[in-house]
């Protein structure tokens, strides 16, 4: 697990890591800290290189998703196995998420972010629903922690393949 990532090859590491999240000034910092003596101590990193990142790290970042419901983004296979409970949802379900995302977008000028893993298509819709009502500043910093979470089951699969 961690032995085979911190005796990778250096851009093969930062590869990796940007699978998970896709901003390379963050990969390098984290790459760059090897070797880690355990997953703990590779999160504290992770949250170290989180925090030195500007907003607009973050955005771009945030760009290289796909929206809820759509196939895509930086990494496409990690995206549909974590949007796996999404496509069972009925087709007014799904129109439903897709004009939320589009007014969501409108609002705040990014795609919505949210850790799918485990969660139904409804389930997101609601908090979809909810996340409107945050002020911008706000938004951006619940994005980030599910952003933050969606890396960690990224970081824990590569880990284990």
């Amino acid at each position: 697990m961690i032995a085979r990532f911190n005796e990778m090859p250096a851009e093969e590491a930062v590869s990796n890591l940007h699978e998970c999240f896709a901003s390379r000034p963050w990969a390098e910092r984290v790459a760059s800290g090897r070797p880690y003596r355990d997953f703990e101590s590779l999160i504290a990193a992770c949250d170290t290189a989180w925090s030195e990142l500007a907003p607009s790290d973050w955005l771009a970042a945030f760009a290289a998703h796909p929206r809820i419901g759509e196939s895509g983004g930086h990494a496409p296979e990690s995206s549909e196995r974590e949007q796996a409970g999404v496509r069972s949802a009925s087709p007014e379900t799904m129109a439903a998420l897709a004009d939320e995302n589009r007014r969501y977008e409108a609002r705040f000028g990014h795609v919505f972010l949210i850790s799918a893993s485990g969660r139904t298509a409804d389930e997101i819709l609601v908090e979809l629903h909810r996340r409107m009502q945050n002020d911008s500043a706000t938004e951006v910093a619940v994005a980030a922690a599910e952003h933050r979470k969606i890396t960690r089951i990224r970081l824990e699969r590569m880990l284990s393949e």
